[in-house]
């Protein structure tokens, strides 16, 4: 009787400390950038290009930019800053 009782005191603090440390987990990934905390992209575009329009898509952030050659829309990773595809105008 007393093993048993035992191991449920063992099996409870397992739980408990799961619990906590899957609630710790969330928090952190939840967690977006610090206060204050700057945020920057290199799209790395050609001279000349100019940005026409920004706009939040689930995939990420899409940026329509005119360029020389003809106007895009770049979409932006906002965890890496940098530009994941590239949508543009079929010939």
């Amino acid at each position: 009787m007393r093993a048993l009782k035992v191991l449920v005191v063992v099996m409870g603090v397992l739980i408990v400390g799961g619990t906590v440390a899957l609630a710790v987990l969330l928090v952190q990934r939840m967690g977006g950038p610090a206060a204050g905390a700057r945020w920057e992209a290199a799209l790395e575009q050609p001279e000349g290009t100019r940005i026409a329009g920004i706009a939040a898509t689930e995939q990420g952030i899409g940026v329509w930019v005119t360029r020389p050659d003809g106007d895009r829309v770049l979409v932006v990773d906002p965890r890496r800053g940098r530009v994941v595809g590239e949508i543009r105008p079929g010939r």
